[in-house]
């Protein structure tokens, strides 16, 4: 066996303007892996490295030449691949400043080792028997798109919503919330918020308790990461759950991770794979929200399907009845053919699906 790994760059193309605090999207950027052994070519393992751009840990302008020579190294060693070496592979091959590579390494030697079926864990959910609750994700825009995207949701059977906010007027965002509100009790509709940190930390509890009175499941990141008294300080005293999701980027250590948990004391946390580093560091999380007695649900960021097949799967391990935010298959007109489908607010996986990978290959 000799194994090999390259990478393929690919552009996904949104089906519209997709806004965030940090600006509007219109396509996003994937490397993905493919890895196989030279002499047989009929298995192949594939993964996804997709930084996101202004937020991602190695969003650097050098990450495409780090990736090749990660790929150099790795074909280098020659390697037999087992489950056992998985994770000492990604120890002594990718540095931790480079998450997504971490995590698209990971995927694609896991997909090799289960037969390169891209079934890197089979369930109950892979069998198509048990789908995953997820939240209907509305973008930034103004209020007559949000609003459009709201009903749509509304109408296809979601019931979560995730509004972004912090784009528009404040008081056009609490009249979106009041709208459902208006129509919708908390046990019909559960709301959630995500601020990406739009919120200075002075004005931030004003604005939860201006919130509170939608009966909001919980807020993402009201203030900027790397604030972590001030973000302490809010979860004490919050009227609305807290969730942290950028403030998790970059803690690659299993110590500091448990340090920051203990100091802010979150609601809740939100792991995303290609920020975070993987599935392993993942693990880690969660041992550690388990411990701390803090909540969490896994959300895919803007890969394409191959990554969000990944991170569904992992997801389905856990008897986690949340809401996840694995919604964002559906964002490209261009991504790759899958299993996944999203029918009434939950992601199913349809095994008689075959996967048809010719728009990226």
């Amino acid at each position: 066996m000799s194994l090999r790994a390259d990478y393929l760059k690919y552009t996904l193309h949104f089906r519209f303007e997709a806004g965030t605090s940090r600006g509007s999207l219109t396509e996003k950027t994937s490397y993905l892996i493919r890895l196989l052994d030279d002499t047989d070519s009929s298995v192949v393992g594939y993964g996804e490295c997709g930084p996101l751009k202004g937020l991602s840990y190695d969003d650097r302008p050098d990450f495409e030449a780090h990736l090749q020579q990660y790929c150099q190294e790795f074909n280098d060693l020659d390697l037999q691949l087992f489950n056992w070496n998985v994770p000492i592979v990604l120890n002594q091959v990718i540095s931790p400043r480079f998450p997504s590579i971490l995590f698209g390494f990971e995927t694609a030697m896991l997909d090799f080792l289960a037969g390169g079926r891209r079934l890197l864990f089979e369930s109950e959910f892979t069998q198509g028997h048990r789908d995953i609750p997820i939240n209907g994700l509305i973008w930034m825009g103004n209020q007559a798109f949000m609003k459009e995207q709201i009903e749509d949701k509304l109408r296809t059977g979601f019931t979560t919503l995730k509004l972004k906010i912090g784009a528009i007027d404040f008081e056009q965002e609490c009249d979106l919330l009041a709208m459902i509100r208006d129509r919708f009790s908390p046990e019909q509709i559960s709301l959630r918020v995500d601020a990406n940190g739009a919120f200075r930390a002075e004005e931030a509890m004003q604005k939860l308790e201006r919130l509170a009175q939608y009966q909001l499941h919980s807020i993402e990141q009201p203030i900027g990461a790397g604030q972590a008294e001030q973000m302490a300080e809010l979860c004490r005293h919050t009227p609305v759950p807290i969730a942290l999701d950028e403030e998790l980027i970059g803690q690659m250590e299993y110590v500091h991770k448990f340090r920051l948990l203990k100091k802010i004391q979150p609601q809740y946390i939100i792991l995303k794979p290609t920020l975070l580093g993987g599935l392993r560091h993942c693990d880690e999380w969660i041992e550690l929200a388990g411990r701390l007695n803090v909540g969490w649900w896994i959300t895919s960021a803007l890969e394409s399907n191959i990554g969000l097949n990944a991170i569904a799967q992992y997801t389905a391990q856990f008897k986690n009845g949340l809401p996840h935010g694995l919604g964002t298959g559906q964002l490209y007109h261009n991504n790759v053919d899958s299993p996944l489908r999203i029918e009434h607010g939950q992601l199913h996986f349809d095994p008689t699906h075959p996967w048809d990978l010719t728009a990226a290959f």
